[in-house]
């Protein structure tokens, strides 16, 4: 069995900067860490300090400038596009703030996509589709449309969406940001809830001190692309 510590994600130097050369935007400047298997963490800071960036990155969204990024042992700079692709449906779930449903499909249909992407056959998606639905609440919205879906609901989809594959690391871009804080309340119940029972490694960005003391074993603080 894998040990509890176990190094999942180590990070070295790891710098991001965008824009032209003559006059670059630093995202990140020399970022090192290293999260432990099971770990629930908090990237806490201001917009602009580099939270985003550094979950892009650890998602594979992104390229690194400089230094290196692994995850599960693998330098995410060496893999390719498909290999990226598989790193995130099958290694990382992605919770996003603008929770990025398709408007056209159903909420079982939402969840079911990483699965057709996975190769996973048609039975097999509607089962595990319809079981994450239920775990997070929305046993009885499985046909709904997000037009018929309240946020707090979007972000339970979108949840469900992140978790099918049953992915070792969740990464959770400010998922309550766009909610009011009863429904916020009830998401991030959802979320530890499955995080717990799961034991997932958990990386969630944030600018909220509360949250962040009240889901992470561990804040690190980022100002102007840098630890502090």
């Amino acid at each position: 069995m894998p040990s509890a510590d176990e190094v999942v994600i180590r990070t070295i130097d790891l710098r991001k900067s965008y824009g032209p050369v003559s006059q670059p935007v630093h995202a990140l400047r020399g970022v090192s860490l290293d999260i432990r298997r099971g770990e629930r963490v908090a990237l806490l800071g201001k917009s602009g300090s580099g939270k985003s960036t550094l979950l892009n990155l650890i998602a594979g969204l992104d390229q690194p400038s400089g230094g290196s990024i692994e995850v599960n042992g693998r330098d995410l700079a060496g893999l390719g596009r498909n290999q990226l692709a598989r790193h995130r449906l099958t290694t990382v779930g992605i919770i996003f703030q603008s929770f990025n449903l398709v408007p056209s499909r159903t909420a079982l249909e939402n969840v079911e996509l990483p699965m057709i992407f996975a190769g996973q056959t048609p039975k097999e998606r509607r089962s595990a589709a319809r079981q994450m639905l239920e775990d997070v609440g929305l046993g009885d919205r499985l046909h709904h449309h997000p037009g018929e879906l309240s946020g707090g609901e979007h972000q339970r989809v979108a949840i469900a969406r992140a978790l099918v594959n049953r992915p070792d690391i969740l990464l959770a871009d400010e998922p309550t940001g766009n909610l009011d804080s009863a429904t916020a309340g009830e998401v991030i119940e959802v979320l530890m809830a499955h995080v717990r029972r799961q034991g997932n490694t958990l990386i969630l960005v944030t600018h909220d001190e509360e949250l962040a003391g009240r889901c992470a074993d561990r804040v690190l603080r980022l100002r102007d692309g840098q630890l502090l």
